[in-house]
């Protein structure tokens, strides 16, 4: 059925298969059939791999080797008759259960959450408006725009297509592009390689562009068909969760050895086997950090979170560790550094330059220039607000405003010469009415130019717009007082120094020209017209830079990254942002692209840190500048939005694409994509990305710090031949209560203040770099000898009373570990230096698991499960005064070396200065 649906398709013609679909190919279907046809035809997606179910997710907490010991020790308790231990320990395991559940859960939930975000879009005609869609909503009978660098969203029939060739390698094995046209297939037995008149789902265009209306969607589609040939690609860990995996292997084993020696030392002194087990088990599970892949995990997705709200998308969670190595961000300059706000400032023809803001635009030189801006363009103009509200702006700005507010639909460059051919009173609409096109050389980044052939006053002309350098080389004429001329090279070279002298003023400056054509002309061999032409003028555009790059690129320098400005555009124009960026520091240099290619490997590599702006430069000297950056051990961001830069940014250790001008191709090949196109974004998500580890670093001394001191309270214990500080029960809540609710806390805690002052991280370093290891040991040291002495203290106050005792141990190893939650919150500052309501969410963890502690010993009914007594005032003091010197004993000593550290490298700075 599917195979006859196709060969009517492509047998028919581009008007029966509208015709077919009930399609309207100038104004696109209406909101409301769309949504008739998503209830009919389902979404635009293929089947993915089936996510765990929610009750599948909550028994995998149970599948733990650690969980089943204890869980058979419930058994065993139960058969012995100790059935408040075995009620007690099985709701401990339940309750850990689903606080393991709920943290894999909200990770699992922010990861589906990026992946729609990072959902492919489509240009739609609907309502006779082009808009941006989600591919998922697309239905048959659907008007698609597609330009070089998109994906196809879906199989469709082509309406129009200029110069378009799609990459079907996905689809048929091809691998030479697909010269694609719309001219009806008589024949019914064409392979799918064959089917020029159609494009597919999944497949790319790599050059020119199309309109086509959708025919099939999700399951329907080619694709669809062999949809199960492009799912089961697994979702990699991080390098980092790879590495905590291992050393938490390392961990288990030191755990177990430790209880171990606990158990045997236990049932040497003459404690019960049982008894020792069920203590041994219950340590075990307590001290092994389980909790911590999924902790990182959902530290790593709630930080991606809080990069979307600062336009900041992530698509490979892996890019969240290098953000934090980053030593060189190379940035594309138009939309990124500057405001991609292009308004045409001058105009040079018939040999003088115009201001426009003070020049009459009804000269006919004037005229000219903009008449074939307008024409060579594929941008819209649609004026902002078509609601009620704007209506009533619209009126106002009419009759009131003299300057219309518009919204440019396209590249902003055309954009901005539709806008000064508008202020001329050259509508785009009428203009197309005088000129009927009949055909298109589109523009890309390699040639630099676009050309668009077609019929006025009867004649077929060429008119081209492009690079000044580009279009010049091809033109053999210009026109002055109206005549047309020869260039000789006098005049070429004033036009070369009148390019440059627009560039160094901070203008984007292109070329235009035009050539008559012979009636027959050939249309496999457009491109070879693009020679002999007319010089008709230059247009010098303004984008100015973005006020908050200017900012984003000192706290770069300062954090010791080195922004790159790598661009197409003309070196004087780069120069010129550059030095208004402060991006230029002394000595550094600008090479152009034709320098680069006279540079040898090895001598760029030997210059190429003196480089900061690369200017008229190809998507393949990104690609080199890429290569020869890694080679010298730099951890490099890229930027890119067409589809040439694809190679450039996935070769990138962080590629990042542009989301709002970015190509499909490009946003797949990256691992981050900026939702502004700002450059400032790229600084914030290395921030975030900094500020990411740096919390995964805090819980992880948190919870190993906490482990050991657990650990050490009963193991030094035995050792010295006192009773067990802590029963199982209670060493299995201090589990619950500790390392739960604050542990996740702090991976929510905001970044350090000086965090961007920081060199990069070296990506192979340690995560327990700078001396965390000793913190840990230190930190665990003090919290077991801090929990050992208050038990011992509680023998002698209470005269031997064990419950006492142990209650006091118990409280102590709580509320010792909750004050040191608080010092986990910095490295690089004192607990007593940091701003306590800074992180709610931890302040708010501390109380829920204090008031935990405080209910298992004040309820009567529990004091029996948790072997627990009150405690009275005299008590507590003691309690706060030996938990609470564990962590203030250690913040007084990193204060005093913190302050010796910052006046170490401020003696250094003035040193260097």
């Amino acid at each position: 059925m599917k195979e006859e649906n196709n060969k009517a398709t492509f047998q028919l013609s581009s008007s029966k298969v509208i015709d077919k679909l009930n399609a309207d190919p100038q104004v696109g279907l209406p909101e409301s059939e769309v949504k008739k046809r998503q209830q009919k035809y389902g979404p635009n997606k293929l089947p993915k791999q089936k996510r765990k179910t929610l009750f599948s997710l909550l028994l995998d907490q149970f599948k733990d080797f650690m969980v089943l010991v204890l869980i058979g020790a419930v058994i065993v308790s139960g058969l012995l008759g100790q059935v408040d231990d075995a009620i007690a320990i099985l709701a401990i395991v339940i309750l850990n259960a689903i606080m393991g559940f709920v943290q894999e859960y909200r990770a699992e939930k922010s990861l589906q959450a990026l992946k729609k975000l990072a959902a492919p879009e489509a240009m739609v005609l609907r309502n006779n408006e082009k808009k941006k869609v989600s591919t998922d909503s697309l239905v048959p009978g659907d008007i698609i725009y597609l330009e070089s660098g998109d994906k196809v969203p879906s199989d469709a029939r082509l309406l129009e297509a200029n110069s378009l060739e799609i990459d079907e390698a996905s689809l048929t094995g091809e691998s030479i592009p697909v010269k694609k046209n719309v001219k009806r297939i008589k024949d019914s037995e064409v392979a799918l390689g064959d089917r020029h008149n159609m494009i597919h789902m999944g497949t790319t265009i790599v050059k020119g562009k199309g309109k086509a209306v959708v025919t099939d969607i999700g399951l329907n589609t080619e694709m669809g068909q062999i949809a199960d040939m492009l799912q089961g690609t697994q979702e990699r860990e991080t390098p980092l969760q790879e590495r905590l995996k291992s050393l938490g292997k390392w961990l288990v084993y030191i755990c177990f050895l430790a209880c171990a020696a606990v158990v045997v030392l236990g049932v040497i002194k003459g404690e019960p086997l049982y008894k020792m087990f069920i203590a041994g088990v219950s340590l075990a599970v307590a001290a092994i950090p389980e909790g911590l892949p999924a902790i990182v995990t959902l530290s790593l997705a709630i930080g991606v979170q809080r990069m979307i709200k600062r336009q900041a998308i992530v698509r490979k969670l892996p890019a969240v560790e290098t953000l934090g190595c980053a030593t060189v961000i190379c940035s594309d300059k138009t939309g990124t550094l500057t405001k991609n706000e292009m308004t045409v400032k001058k105009i040079y023809a018939n040999e003088k330059t115009y201001n426009l803001e003070s020049t009459s635009l009804n000269k006919k030189s004037i005229r000219d220039v903009l008449r074939i801006g307008a024409i060579c363009n594929n941008a819209e103009l649609k004026r902002k607000n078509q609601g009620f509200k704007g209506k009533v702006e619209n009126i106002k700005q009419r009759f009131i405003d003299s300057d219309v507010k518009w919204e440019v639909l396209g590249d902003p460059t055309e954009g901005a010469l539709l806008l000064a051919a508008q202020k001329a009173r050259l509508e785009k609409a009428e203009l197309q009415n005088k000129f009927s096109k009949l055909w298109e050389i589109p523009f890309d980044s390699n040639r630099k130019r676009m050309s668009v052939i077609g019929q006025r006053n009867g004649k077929n002309t060429l008119y081209l717009k492009g690079a000044p350098d580009i279009v010049l080389d091809r033109c053999s004429h210009y026109i002055k007082g109206g005549e047309v001329r020869k260039l000789d090279n006098e005049t070429l070279r004033k036009l070369q120094q009148t390019n440059d002298e627009l560039s160094s003023q901070a203008l984007r400056v292109l070329a235009v020209a035009m050539r008559r054509l012979p009636t027959n002309f050939n249309q496999q061999r457009l491109e070879e017209y693009e020679t002999d032409l007319v010089f008709v003028g230059l247009v010098g555009m303004i984008d100015p830079p973005r006020p908050e790059a200017k900012k984003a690129i000192s706290r770069c320098k300062r954090a010791g990254i080195r922004p790159v400005m790598v661009t197409g555009d003309h070196k004087n124009t780069a120069k010129a942002i550059a030095k208004e960026l402060n991006l230029l520091n002394k000595g550094d240099r600008i090479v152009t692209g034709n320098e680069l290619k006279q540079m040898g490997n090895k001598e760029l590599k030997e210059g190429i840190d003196q480089i900061s702006v690369y200017a008229r430069v190809s998507p393949e000297d990104k690609l080199r500048i890429v290569k020869i950056l890694k080679g010298k051990g730099e951890i490099v961001a890229m930027t890119g939005d067409g589809v040439n830069d694809a190679p450039a940014v996935k070769e990138a250790d962080i590629g990042i694409a542009m989301g709002e001008k970015g190509t499909d191709v490009t946003k797949e090949a990256s691992s981050l994509i900026l939702a502004d196109d700002n450059f400032r974004t790229i600084v914030s998500a290395v921030e975030e990305g900094r500020a990411i580890y740096d919390n995964i670093r805090k819980f992880i001394r948190y919870l190993l710090s906490c482990n050991i001191g657990e650990i050490l309270t009963m193991f030094l214990a035995s050792l010295l031949g006192f009773p067990l500080p802590l029963v199982p029960i209670q060493i299995l809540w201090v589990n619950l209560v500790t390392d739960g609710l604050p542990a996740l806390a702090l991976g929510v805690d905001p970044a350090d203040d000086g965090i961007m002052t920081r060199p990069p991280r070296p990506p192979n370093e340690s995560v327990f770099a700078h001396g965390l290891k000793t913190r840990i040991i230190t930190q665990g040291i003090l919290i077991g000898l801090s929990t050992l002495f208050a038990f011992i203290l509680g023998l002698k106050v209470s005269g031997g009373n064990l419950v006492e005792a142990r209650t006091m141990a118990f409280t102590n190893l709580v509320i010792a570990q909750l004050f040191f939650v608080f010092s986990c919150r910095s490295e690089q500052h004192s607990f007593f230096e940091m701003n306590p309501l800074s992180n709610l969410y931890l302040i708010a963890a501390v109380i829920i698991s204090f008031t935990m502690q405080l209910i298992v010993l004040y309820i009567p009914s529990l004091e029996g499960i948790f072997k627990t007594t009150s405690l009275n005032a005299s008590e507590w003091i003691l309690i706060l005064i030996t938990a609470g010197s564990a962590t203030i004993l250690v913040e007084f000593f990193e204060g005093i070396v913190n302050k010796v550290r910052e006046k170490v490298k401020y003696i250094s700075i003035e040193e260097s200065n």
